[in-house]
């Protein structure tokens, strides 16, 4: 039930966030929103609000979406041509070009937006849990074995360099493959100088590869920093624009066949890790959720019809044309991106169950 919650709550905000993100633009634009849906399907409860926008929860929590007035259907596909002059103002596929693809892009650039808020939050008002330099375990056969180090060793600094954190001595080291370094140590207070240079190593690097250094050490002690608004905005930025590299590079080496596409996750495996990072606490809870809104924000930017990319690139199509594409050519195009979605979906689904072992459990019965 706790694993059931965690996920209603982490995909229902996340929804609403993308959600508002074309509503809001919509409204400032001075389209008139007929409904605004967390899930699909029947609804379950909701209200009207003076503006007239049926504000709902539905019966299917797999997503959502904002009816604007004026459209054939929730998706946007298509306008109404029966509206006299006075409701086409108001009616979303009447609006110029550039309203309806800021209107289309509020909705990913808000996931991106929240995520910069949720790591800002975190880095300033929750902290960070950062690692000290101090050697936590010296692997066997390693440079750092082979140059004296041993466990609980404070380094202070690198070739006469103060370190403070863990991950600077690792920039340092990952950056001298093959280079002596002159390590500074504090043992039973003492300051020793080790003399060690990394073994260079080749690591995948969003599928390039690179040779760095290495020592053989684990950090060995950790405290929570917090940072300042300032500097924890500048982090979150840099966090949102990591992340997004990362999932870029994952969906790359995908298609291109160099990662398994068996890590490809549904509602299934987002529901079991809401679950277990809600038993972590609300730190990594929140930043479960900024990473999730990056995804979606990255997903719905795919140039696929029915998705927000997909309208995007119709729009592009327009003001290069001068006028949209027919009819036909867009009801075809919905169709195949429909098609293509739910494809993905039937996909991820598999492997949710593949990995829970559903279907090694169903094999067994009908074996036995």
């Amino acid at each position: 039930m706790e694993t059931l919650l965690a996920f209603l709550f982490v995909l229902s905000v996340l929804v609403f966030v993308h959600e508002y993100g074309h509503y809001w633009v919509a409204i400032k634009n001075g389209v008139k929103v007929e409904a605004f849906s967390i899930g699909f399907g029947p609804e379950l409860f909701g209200w009207q609000d003076k503006k007239g926008t049926r504000w709902k929860v539905s019966i299917i929590p797999l997503g959502g979406y904002v009816k604007m007035f004026g459209d054939m259907n929730p998706a946007s596909a298509g306008g109404r041509d029966d509206l006299d002059e006075e409701e086409a103002k108001h009616a979303f596929h009447h609006k110029g070009v550039a309203a309806r693809a800021a209107i289309v892009f509020a909705g990913p650039l808000a996931n991106f937006i929240f995520a910069i808020i949720v790591f800002t939050f975190l880095f300033a008002a929750v902290g960070q849990q950062r690692a000290l330099p101090v050697v936590g375990e010296v692997l066997d056969d390693s440079p750092a074995a082979m140059a004296g180090f041993v466990a609980d060793d404070e380094i202070s600094a690198i070739n006469g360099q103060p370190v403070e954190w863990f991950s600077e001595l690792s920039d340092i080291v990952r950056a001298n493959p093959g280079q002596p370094l002159s390590v500074t140590v504090q043992r039973d207070g003492q300051a020793i100088d080790l003399a060690v240079t990394p073994e260079a190593i080749e690591v995948d690097e969003g599928g390039v590869t690179a040779t760095v250094g290495r020592l053989g050490i684990t950090a060995g002690d950790f405290e929570m920093s917090r940072t300042g608004v300032v500097e924890s905005v500048g982090r979150a930025f840099e966090t949102t624009y990591s992340l997004t590299a990362q999932t870029f590079s994952a969906l790359g080496e995908m298609i291109s066949g160099d990662r398994d596409s068996s890590e490809l996750g549904g509602p299934i495996r987002i529901a079991q890790m809401s679950g277990q990072v809600a038993e972590g606490g609300i730190a990594p809870l929140l930043f479960f959720m900024g990473y999730l809104s990056i995804s979606l924000g990255l997903i719905n930017l795919m140039p696929v019809p029915v998705l927000d990319g997909g309208h995007l690139v119709f729009y592009a199509i327009e003001a290069i044309r001068g006028k949209p594409l027919g009819a036909k050519a867009q009801e075809y195009g919905f169709r195949i991106g429909a098609g293509l979605v739910f494809s993905l979906i039937i996909f991820a689904t598999w492997n949710d169950l593949t990995q829970l072992g559903v279907f090694s459990f169903l094999k067994g019965l009908a074996g036995g």
